[in-house]
């Protein structure tokens, strides 16, 4: 199993799964310039976090995306 990440203008990076919890998934590709993990946890009540890790010119960096399922204008979710 593995994320495979098509960012817009830039090569395609796979990340194979590091860890597969109940609750979490990470990924991870040490050899990507950044980020090198994604980690997806689902937390309480309904959020799910996407997190991308790695370091930057040698400094670690991380950026969070908490998510929250809505309902859509049309009435369905």
């Amino acid at each position: 199993m593995a994320f495979i990440a098509n960012p817009s203008g830039q090569a395609q990076a796979t990340f194979p799964v590091k860890s597969l919890g109940e609750r979490e998934v990470v990924f991870e590709n040490p050899t990507h310039d950044f980020p090198q993990r994604v980690i997806y946890r689902l937390e309480a009540a309904g959020v799910l976090r996407a997190r991308i890790e790695g370091t930057i010119d040698g400094k670690p960096r991380a950026e969070d995306f908490p998510m929250r399922r809505v309902r859509c204008e049309n009435g369905g979710l």
